[in-house]
Formats: structure tokens, sequence, C-alpha cells
């Protein structure tokens, strides 16, 4: 079964997807914000059903000293949302940390520029994805 990992943000949402055994995560993409709050969450509910996903991983912003700041706040309330509109679903918050620097790493040892929009995104929500898949690995 494939699991969705979402690294969400104010103006753009990356997007990636598991492979069908829930071993490999992959980026997928990104999901636009803009003016259209409403868009973003049907676009992610298009991409729930067409997959069959049961479970999606969404990076969580604490701060360095494990605290919440607005950013994690923000992401609560996404979350809320998120999981008002697909009720099927279980929503795993993942810590986040270090993930946007760690994706920028990627990008530019993959030599691609770390300025185009939306790259970094969808990098880190496959790393967000891939460290939750690794630890449910771990434990079964």
């Amino acid at each position: 079964m494939r699991v969705l990992g979402l690294d969400y943000g104010e103006a753009r949402i990356g997007v990636a997807i598991s492979d069908e055994l829930g071993i490999l995560a992959g980026p997928h993409g990104i999901v636009e914000i803009g003016r259209s709050r409403k868009k973003a969450y049907n676009d992610i509910k298009a991409i729930i059903e067409e997959k069959g996903i049961k479970t999606v991983v969404v990076g969580y912003p604490l701060n360095m000293n494990g605290t919440k700041g607005p950013r994690a706040e923000a992401t609560d309330a996404f979350c809320a949302e998120l999981s008002r509109r697909n009720p099927d679903i279980t929503i795993v918050k993942w810590d986040e940390r270090l993930t946007t620097q760690a994706a920028n790493r990627t990008l530019i040892e993959l030599g691609k520029s770390t300025s185009e929009k939306g790259a970094n995104d969808k990098i880190a929500a496959a790393l967000i994805l891939q460290g939750y898949l690794d630890k449910e690995r771990k434990e079964t």
C-alpha cells in the first residue's frame, strides 16, 4: 500500500509517494497553495483517491529545541483540515528538522538548481516520507 508524504509550506506543498511495498519514497511533485487553499486540499484529495492512500506523513517543523513555533501551529491547522476533508486516512506528523537543508544538499549533489521553484519541497517531502518508511520497516 502506498503512503503519501507532504512537506507543508505557506506557498506550496511538496509531495512524495512511496512504492507499493512501502519501502522507497520518491518525489511526486508540488501542490501550489496560491490564493485557494481549497484547491490545494482538493489536489491532495485527488492524489489520495487516485493512489489509494491510507496514510499521510506530514513534515512537522519543530524548533531546534523541540518546541512548537508558528510553523508547527500552522501545520497542526493544515493537518486538522486535511483530516476533516479525508476522514478515512491516518495522518502522521514527522519531525522534519533539517530536512530542507538535506534537500538542498541533495539537489546540489545531483547538479540541480536549488532555486528551481518547488524542487527542494518535493525532495524534502521524499526525505520526510523515507524517514517514516525506514522507521516503520525497522519496527516490523
